[in-house]
């Protein structure tokens, strides 16, 4: 790690600390050159291998753009999305694998929403599972009619 002030190519660990979410580990270093202290933060990375080949960094941001516009009108709150975005990551996560497919990631935000609000479910996963006709959005009210009285 490169000093941010000397650019000094070495520095000592002084101290380290999970931080408050737990997916990453602060560590407090020292220059030995100048002696000045300074913060860095390690997590590690997940990435998103997209249809077109492209790879890119896992975003809660873009999980939260694409479930806001099926939950428009719906009373889900900011909050909710966030930690709907929280739940994916962290399924996502659990994994193990460095890289995901974006289909995968699509799968997993399903769960999740299904839980927060049965309307947006089903308006993401007919543009998401490509519903092609009302026989698909039939067996999709059927399949949720089935699990909430399952739950009873």
């Amino acid at each position: 790690m490169h000093c941010p002030f000397c650019r000094h190519s070495d520095s000592r660990v002084v101290d380290s600390r999970t931080a408050d979410d737990g997916a990453s580990i602060r560590r407090r270093r020292q220059c030995p050159e100048c002696g000045r202290r300074f913060t860095t933060v390690e997590s590690t990375s997940l990435s998103v291998a997209k249809r077109s080949g492209a790879v890119e960094p896992f975003s809660r941001d873009k999980i939260i753009a694409g479930v806001r516009k099926a939950c428009q009108g719906r009373p889900v709150s900011d909050d909710d999305l966030a930690l709907l975005a929280q739940q994916v990551e962290e399924a996502v996560r659990s994994t193990g694998v460095a890289e995901v497919d974006a289909h995968e990631v699509g799968l997993t935000i399903l769960g999740p929403l299904r839980a927060l609000d049965e309307v947006a479910y089903l308006r993401f996963a007919s543009v998401y599972q490509s519903f092609c006709s009302l026989e698909d959005f039939e067996a999709a009210i059927t399949a949720l009619r089935v699990d909430r009285d399952a739950a009873r």
